[in-house]
């Protein structure tokens, strides 16, 4: 499944972890994506949504 917008195809990016001695080891940072439903074409079904999306309207929800 994968922590990925389906709607934005926003994903994990990753960087470096900077400790206090300058220090760098890799880590990531995943997006907030929530599983709802939405109406797609009429139907409702379920999908992985990052919370910019939902926020923005940019899919509809169905109750």
């Amino acid at each position: 499944m994968g922590k990925f917008c389906e709607v934005c195809n926003k994903g994990a990016m990753s960087g470096n972890l900077v400790s206090h001695s300058n220090r760098k080891t890799k880590r990531t940072w995943a997006p907030n994506v929530q599983t709802v439903r939405v109406v797609v074409n009429g139907t409702p079904r379920k999908m992985n949504v990052c919370t910019r999306c939902l926020r923005s309207g940019k899919v509809e929800r169905s109750f």
